[in-house]
């Protein structure tokens, strides 16, 4: 159908919901019956504020759809978003973007130099 890009913005899902993993895994091999490759991005959001909770987040997401980046949300707030280096580290996922309020202009590619000033 000549589609260049395909979003797919799924409603919030509970790492813990088996049955709405399940729909995530379903919608990948939904994709690749079309491109063998698709999806060829699959990226978790995950708000800078929730601490741990992400890290076991980003577990699941990741053996569900197999990840391959991180948005961070809501570093303007009390959250440092120090969990993104241990979600890097145990499961090797990047941190492709950050945000840092409600505007499109706050949506930043993310740079690690940057990230790590604001953090010390």
């Amino acid at each position: 159908r000549d589609i260049e890009f395909l979003i797919c913005d799924t409603a919030g899902r509970l790492h813990t919901k088996s049955n709405l993993m399940a729909e995530l895994e379903k919608i990948k091999r939904s994709l690749a019956k079309h491109d063998p490759e698709a999806p060829h991005e699959r990226l978790l959001v995950v708000d800078a504020t929730t601490g741990s909770n992400a890290l076991a987040q980003a577990r699941e997401f990741h053996a569900a759809v197999d990840l391959t980046g991180l948005i961070v949300t809501k570093l303007d707030g009390s959250g440092k978003g120090g969990v993104v280096i241990a979600i890097q580290h145990e499961l090797g996922i990047p941190t492709r973007f950050v945000g840092t309020g409600e505007k499109l202009e706050d949506l930043a590619p993310f740079e690690s130099r940057a990230f790590i000033e604001q953090m010390l």
